[in-house]
């Protein structure tokens, strides 16, 4: 079985760090041209895995704008997330799941299980019932070759309040925030779960483009062999040019996800946006 960061390195030694967002929301339907309901998302879904699928090795489906469409949306879903990994795309399903016990148990077995309809690459997930409440969903992971990716800095301006709020836990370091001790945490597998000469390994961490880490005392250290999935290029203010200084020491590490700078690009233009992103890209890495 090939490990998740083995097949996220292949992806973006191929294709670049460019994950393309999947967010089928009410506008960008009608802008499109297509229906609000689940056959729009699905035709949505499909288009943009049709242009990614030789541009880019990494998409991200948004669960939220499926799920709403109950039963059938999820069904959509189903279809567009398969057709993405039969093209040989690393899918990242933006599911945002949190729980403890056999609840987080079920989520995993969901979207991380071989064989299940929602099978994904990658899903991600929220540690704040505690970082110790995913320990079920990284084995999960670790099991069956997939990935975790780790709320720990959100763009969200109310989320500062708790992310650089001091940990008061023992086994936490003197002065060390939320967003650190979660990053700590979850990560530490990582160690232990790299496969080979692997760079990733199976826990990434989500972190916001447009945050900065040391305001929320996020150390690179807690992010060592992590995959960073960024979100906040594009439309949310972050160029994609500036990657390297936004993340200096960590930037070889960053999946940089865009959503609306290219899906606002219409069904005829996205591709050409696509690539204009990765030509962005290109820049970042040798500037």
């Amino acid at each position: 079985m090939t490990s998740f960061g083995s097949r996220l390195a292949a992806a973006v030694d191929a294709r670049g760090r460019l994950c393309v967002g999947i967010d089928p929301h009410a506008s960008l339907l009608d802008a499109w041209g297509l229906p609000a309901s689940a056959e729009g998302v699905r035709e949505f879904g499909l288009r943009v895995v049709d242009a990614a699928r030789s541009r880019v090795g990494v998409v991200k489906p948004q669960v939220a704008f499926f799920e709403r469409y109950g039963s059938a949306g999820f069904a959509a879903l189903e279809e567009v997330i398969g057709t993405a990994r039969a093209a040989g795309l690393v899918v990242i399903a933006d599911a945002k799941r949190g729980d403890i016990g056999t609840t987080m148990d079920g989520y995993a077995e969901a979207w991380l299980a071989a064989g299940s309809p929602l099978e994904s690459d990658a899903v991600t997930v929220s540690p704040y019932l505690g970082p110790d409440s995913l320990r079920g969903t990284i084995a999960t992971a670790v099991r069956e070759g997939k990935g975790v990716y780790v709320l720990a800095a959100t763009s969200n301006p109310e989320a500062a309040g708790l992310q650089s709020a001091e940990v008061t836990v023992v086994d936490a370091e003197r002065g060390q925030t939320v967003a650190d001790w979660v990053a700590q945490r979850a990560g530490s597998v990582n160690s232990s779960a790299v496969v080979g000469d692997d760079r990733f390994g199976p826990v990434g961490f989500v972190v916001g483009a447009t945050v900065e880490r040391a305001d929320l005392g996020l150390s690179d250290a807690s992010l060592l062999r992590a995959s960073i999935l960024a979100p906040g290029f594009g439309a949310q203010g972050a160029r994609l040019r500036d990657l390297g200084e936004r993340f200096g020491p960590l930037a070889s590490q960053v999946l940089a996800s865009a959503s609306r700078s290219i899906l606002g690009a219409g069904p005829d233009g996205i591709g050409a946006a696509i690539d204009t992103h990765n030509s962005e890209l290109q820049d970042a890495r040798h500037a």
